[in-house]
């Protein structure tokens, strides 16, 4: 996506919005959970409604436990990261088993520009810090360009983990005869699905770093990556699983005209192509290619009203938030402070309507082990939606 603010806005090519009517959800507030430097995301380990995680771009991960930020970092990778433009530490994920297996999953790019997915434990001392020895590569993709990323790794409903990255920087996507969207030769815009952990195989082979599941749409098809569950994205800088239901929605930048929300039923993103390079939202944008089947996006925001990088948001399952908001999706972007929100399904969305409050440079959504929705700034603050 396009990320810290100044840079970022220069860094992509500027999206807006379809007017979007200034009617409010109504009811609900921002309550401060802490300031930050660049924060870019926020997530927690399932069952642990102690604590809260927020991800620095710079390379720290911060632990808020029971309200206050603690002030020894839960993990630093300042060192293997340089934070700036779009890159940096983007993203982390806590494995299901996470309470007892320590296991935790981070996105970052690399020295080098490469994006890499990285497990680690939690430390056997304190469960505020993490084992900085335990690092073990999962996944690499070298990268010649600084933006277009992805960012995400999350677990999905079915236990398994899901890594979005970028169609590689640049614009329009010139790599090849397809660009990397529709390439299923590359990992680049595409939405990866694996088991990260460590496989076992008979000796004198070592054991691989991760396993594809059989259930993989291009498994066993020539030329094509295994890892590889949807493809067609251009940025999926953040997508997320509807806690209740297991649907999916995606929200993938736009090039230079449209941004889009793309939603998928659980089990229905499986091969899907979402278009880029052929289509960007529903607009044509490489005349003369294709890309059959494609999925159209449910929502989009056309570059009229100030907008730049769409933020992909949660289906909000809180129930201490009014009835109102109840199973919406609540999204943004970097430079409409607006929260928005709208029903997804899968034959398309309704009106999308703010929902009443307003967050700076919006880059994440996240939630803890209740279901509460918190929303990220750039600029720093970190807040959760609360009803009035």
């Amino acid at each position: 996506m396009r990320l810290l603010l100044a840079t970022l806005v220069a860094a992509l090519v500027a999206a807006t919005v379809v007017a979007v009517p200034a009617r409010s959800a109504g009811g609900v507030r921002l309550v401060t959970v802490g300031s930050f430097s660049s924060p870019v995301h926020v997530t927690a380990p399932p069952g642990d409604e102690r604590r809260l995680f927020v991800v620095e771009q710079g390379g720290l991960v911060r632990v808020v436990r029971d309200g206050r930020t603690l002030p020894a970092p839960f993990l630093d990778v300042r060192g293997l990261t340089e934070g700036g433009g779009e890159q940096g530490l983007l993203s982390m994920a806590f494995a299901p088993d996470y309470a007892r297996s320590g296991r935790f999953y981070v996105f970052y790019t690399d020295t080098e520009g490469a994006e890499r997915v990285v497990e680690y434990r939690r430390s056997a001392a304190s469960p505020d810090r993490a084992d900085a020895g335990s690092a073990r590569l999962v996944l690499r993709q070298p990268d010649a360009e600084p933006n277009h990323n992805g960012g995400l790794v999350a677990f999905g409903p079915d236990g398994l983990l899901y890594v979005g990255v970028g169609d590689g920087g640049g614009a329009g996507d010139r790599p090849g005869r397809l660009g990397n969207g529709q390439s299923l030769a590359t990992w680049e815009g595409k939405l990866l699905r694996i088991d990260p952990r460590e496989s076992d195989s008979r000796p004198p082979r070592p054991p691989r770093p991760y396993s594809v599941p059989a259930s993989n749409p291009f498994t066993g098809r020539s030329g094509a990556r295994p890892e590889i569950y949807a493809y067609g994205l251009r940025n999926p800088w953040r997508f997320s699983f509807d806690r209740a239901t297991g649907d999916l929605a995606i929200g993938d930048v736009g090039q230079s005209e449209v941004e889009e929300i793309s939603f998928r039923r659980r089990g229905r993103t499986r091969g899907a192509n979402f278009g880029w390079r052929v289509w960007e939202g529903r607009r044509r944008f490489a005349p003369g290619e294709s890309a059959p089947g494609h999925v159209r996006p449910v929502i989009e925001r056309r570059h009229a009203a100030g907008a730049c990088s769409i933020t992909g948001g949660v289906v909000v399952r809180d129930p201490a938030l009014p009835r109102s908001l109840r199973g919406r999706y609540l999204f943004g972007d970097v430079c409409d402070a607006r929260v928005l929100s709208s029903r997804l399904s899968g034959s398309g969305a309704t009106p999308v309507r703010s929902v009443g409050v307003r967050v700076p440079s919006l880059v994440s959504f996240g939630e803890d082990a209740r279901g509460r929705v918190h929303l990220v700034s750039l600029d720093g603050r970190v807040s959760r939606l609360a009803a009035r």
